[in-house]
C-alpha cells in the first residue's frame, strides 16, 4: 500500500544554528519536493529579529514567500507549558496565545501545535484545572475567523499525559471539535519501546508495550480526532547515556535530553537511527486509514553547526520520506511487533 499523505517539514529540521535564515529554508524545502511546512515560533521570530520587522509583518512575509512557492502552512509550533501552570496566570497566559493565534491566522495554518505540560516544578496534576483552562484555550482559538484548531502532543515526559492514550483521554473531556490530537513517533517509541539507559537501546518489554499500544490505536482511535502525524526516528546511546554523558542536565527528564540532540530523520542508520518507525507508521497510518497530513520533526546535533547545509537537510528529509513510503507496506518491521497489516 502505497502513502499519499501530504508531507511537510518542521522549520527546526532545516538547520539549528542561528545563521540557517527561515527564507532559505523555506526555499529548500520547497526545492526538496515538501509540500508544506511546520513554522516554529523561533525560526519567526528570528527572521523577525534580522529583518527588523514586527512579528505580524514576519508573518506576511512569510505568508506571502509559502504562497508564491506553492506551498502550504501547516502548523505554527511549539505553545509550550500552557495548561495546569501554577507560576503563570491564565489571563496572562491567554493573553500570550492570543498572539499565537493570530500569527496562525496570518501564516494560514490551520493548527496550533501544543506539546503537553512537562514543567513539573510550576504545573498541577488535577485534571479538572487542565481540562479547564484547554477548554477555555479552545474557546478562544474558535472565537475568531479562520478557527484556529489545536493540536495536541502527548510528549514522551509530560507530566500528566505522555502517551496518545492519556492525551486521547483529554480531548473526550475538553470536548471540543476543534480541539484533537498530535501523534508523534518519537514520543510513542521513547515512551514505550527505546531506552537510553539500556545496553541494547531497548526496554525488555518494549516489543510488548509498543505491540499493545499500536493495536489499541489501530482499534480505538476516532481518527478524525487525529489532526496530523509526526514523524522522526531516535538516535541510540552507545555507549549508554548516563551523568558522564556530554548532554546529562541535573533534573532534566532524559527523553527531553533525547529530543533535543539525537532525532535522525526515519531510518536514517548511517546516522545512528535504529528504532521501529515503520511499525509505528503502519499501525497509525495505514491500518488506522490516516489521510491528513504527515510532518517531518527532527532535532540532529550535527545541525548546529554553522556550516551544515540546510539544502543537506532538507534532501535529508525527502530521501527519508521515500524511504518510509517504500518500507510501510513491508510485513513485520525490526521492533519485533509483527503487526500483520
Amino acid at each position: 500500500m502505497t502513502l499519499t499523505n501530504k508531507i511537510a517539514i518542521g522549520t527546526s529540521c532545516l538547520g539549528q544554528s542561528l545563521i540557517h535564515n527561515l527564507s532559505d529554508k523555506i526555499h529548500s524545502a520547497a526545492s526538496a519536493g515538501f509540500q508544506g511546512l511546520e513554522i516554529v515560533y523561533g525560526d519567526l521570530e528570528r527572521y523577525c529579529t534580522s529583518r527588523n520587522v514586527s512579528m505580524v509583518t514576519a508573518a506576511q512575509q512569510i505568508r506571502q514567500l509559502v504562497d508564491n512557492l506553492g506551498l502550504e502552512i501547516l502548523s505554527l509550533a511549539p505553545f509550550e507549558n500552557f495548561e495546569g501552570n501554577t507560576k503563570t496566570p491564565l489571563t496572562e497566559r491567554l493573553k500570550i496565545a492570543s498572539h499565537w493565534l493570530d500569527l496562525a491566522r496570518i501564516l494560514g495554518a490551520p493548527y496550533l501545535q501544543i506539546p503537553s505540560q512537562y514543567d513539573a516544578n510550576n504545573s498541577t496534576t488535577d485534571e479538572s484545572v487542565i481540562v479547564s483552562e484547554m477548554q477555555q484555550l479552545s474557546d478562544l482559538a474558535a472565537s475568531s475567523s479562520p478557527v484556529i484548531k489545536l493540536a495536541y502532543e502527548p510528549l514522551s515526559w509530560g507530566v500528566v499525559y505522555s502517551t496518545w492514550d492519556d492525551a486521547l483521554r483529554l480531548v473526550n473531556l475538553v470536548n471540543r471539535d476543534d480541539f484533537g490530537l498530535c501523534v508523534d513517533t518519537f514520543h510513542e517509541l521513547t515512551k514505550l519501546w527505546a531506552s537510553s539507559f539500556e545496553k541494547s537501546g531497548v526496554y525488555p518489554d518494549g516489543p510488548e508495550r509498543l505491540s499493545s499500544s499500536l493495536w489499541r490505536f489501530v482499534e480505538t482511535i476516532p481518527i478524525e480526532k487525529v489532526f496530523y502525524v509526526q514523524l522522526s526516528d531516535a538516535e541510540r546511546f552507545d555507549p549508554p547515556f548516563s551523568k558522564s554523558h556530554e548532554w546529562y542536565i541535573e533534573g532534566e527528564a532524559p527523553e527531553f535530553t533525547w529530543s533535543k540532540h539525537a532525532r535522525p530523520f526515519p531510518l536514517e542508520k548511517e546516522f545512528g537511527a535504529y528504532t521501529p518507525v515503520l511499525d509505528v507508521v503502519r499501525a497509525w497510518i495505514v491500518e488506522a486509514g490516516f489521510k491528513g497530513w504527515v510532518s517531518m520533526e527532527i532535532f540532529d546535533w550535527r545541525m548546529r553547526d554553522a556550516d551544515y547545509g540546510i539544502g543537506t537537510a532538507a534532501e535529508r528529509g525527502w530521501k527519508s520520506w521515500g524511504m518510509v513510503k517504500e518500507g510501510a507496506g513491508v510485513h513485520g518491521g525490526d521492533g519485533n511487533v509483527k503487526l500483520q497489516l
